[in-house]
C-alpha cells in the first residue's frame, strides 16, 4: 500500500526487495563504486541497473507499448530459460535460434544464470528490466558481437544509446580501466562509433518478439532488423 516517504512499500512480486528511496540511494551509491571497481560482479551491476534505471525503463515501456510486437512482449511476458535454449538444439545452424543455441553451448551458458530483478518499484516494468536481461546475449548473435571484454564494452554502449539506462554507461566507464592501451584506442576509435550508428540504425531491440523468429534465416533477420554488424577485432588498424 501507500507509505511514507522513508517507508519502504509492500512486495509487488516475488522476488521485490522494496526499499525506502533513502536506502534505494544508498544501494545506488555502493552498487556503483563496486561495480565500477568490478565490473565482472553480475550482482552489484544489476543493481545498479535496477536502482537507477526506472526513468529509462519506464521509457523503454513506452516504446515498447507503441509497436504491435513490443506490445505483444508485454502483454504475453515470454521468458528466456534454460527450457527455452534446449528447444533449439535441432534448429538449423543459419537460424537465429540455431545461432543462439550454438552461442551460448559453445561458451557454457545458460539463460537461468541471470539474477532476478529485485529492486524495481513497478511489477511491469520489473518484467522490463528481466526482458532487457534475458535477451541481451540475443543481441552477442544479432550483432555478431564477442564475448570479450572489448565486445561486451561495445555491446553496453549500443545497449545505453538504445535504452538510456545509466549503468550501461557506467560500465562502459568501469570496464575501459580494464583495458590494455591498444584495446582502449581501439575501443573509443572504433568500437563506440560503430555502437551508435548501430543502435541508431536498427529496430528498437526491446520491442521485438525474438521468439517467434528463432527458426528464420540469421541473415534474414539481420536485414529485418537493419543490423550493423560488429566490426571484427583483427580487421582494425589500431
Amino acid at each position: 500500500g501507500p507509505v511514507g516517504r522513508w517507508g519502504a512499500a509492500g512486495k509487488l512480486y516475488a522476488s521485490h526487495v522494496p526499499l525506502s528511496a533513502f536506502q534505494k540511494a544508498a544501494l545506488a551509491v555502493g552498487s556503483a563504486v563496486g561495480a565500477l571497481a568490478s565490473p565482472e560482479r553480475a550482482d552489484l551491476v544489476a543493481a545498479l541497473g535496477e536502482t537507477t534505471g526506472e526513468a529509462a525503463l519506464e521509457k523503454t515501456r513506452q516504446r515498447m507499448l507503441s509497436t504491435r510486437e513490443g506490445r505483444a512482449v508485454i502483454n504475453h511476458r515470454p521468458r528466456i530459460k534454460e527450457s527455452t535454449l534446449l528447444q533449439l538444439e535441432s534448429l538449423p545452424e543459419n537460424t537465429f535460434g540455431g545461432m543462439y543455441w550454438k552461442f551460448m553451448n559453445r561458451r557454457g551458458f545458460s539463460p537461468d544464470e541471470r539474477p532476478p530483478v529485485r529492486f524495481v518499484d513497478d511489477e511491469e516494468l520489473a518484467y522490463v528490466a528481466t526482458r532487457y536481461r534475458e535477451v541481451h546475449d540475443f543481441w552477442h548473435v544479432i550483432f555478431d558481437c564477442p564475448t570479450t571484454i572489448l565486445g561486451e564494452l561495445a555491446l553496453k554502449t549500443l545497449e545505453y544509446q538504445q535504452t538510456g539506462l545509466p549503468m550501461c554507461a557506467l560500465s562502459v566507464l568501469g570496464g575501459q580501466m580494464k583495458l590494455s592501451g591498444t584495446n582502449r584506442r581501439i575501443l573509443f576509435r572504433h568500437y563506440v562509433p560503430w555502437a551508435l550508428q548501430a543502435a541508431r540504425r536498427s529496430t528498437h531491440l526491446m520491442s521485438i518478439e525474438y521468439e517467434k523468429h528463432f527458426d528464420r534465416d540469421l541473415e534474414e533477420c539481420r536485414e529485418a532488423w537493419n543490423v550493423l554488424p560488429c566490426p571484427k577485432r583483427e580487421t582494425l588498424v589500431t
